[in-house]
């Protein structure tokens, strides 16, 4: 597994744990830990259904951020590296 493909977040303080960014931040790396996973262990379908509920959650969480402030969601996807920039 490959530790340095995970991102660190510097949190200001304790109560942004349940932010929606924090959330999102821990979600992208579960995510990213269960997809390195699943390279090694392709029939592991338990982590599979994980997976699939980990990216729901996440899923929920940005939809319900880009509804209530589109920049903390635009500065969120940008940090995170998780959304494909749309060229023209």
């Amino acid at each position: 597994m490959i530790k340095n493909t995970f991102i660190s977040f510097q949190e200001k303080n304790e109560e942004s744990k349940g932010s929606v960014e924090f959330q999102v931040f821990s979600f992208t790396n579960k995510i990213r830990r269960l997809t390195s996973h699943l390279e090694l262990h392709r029939k592991d379908y338990l982590s599979q259904r994980g997976l699939r509920k980990i990216l729901g959650k996440r899923q929920r969480l940005l939809a319900y951020l880009s509804k209530k402030n589109r920049v903390r969601y635009k500065e969120l996807i940008n940090q995170l590296n998780i959304r494909e920039l749309k060229t023209r």
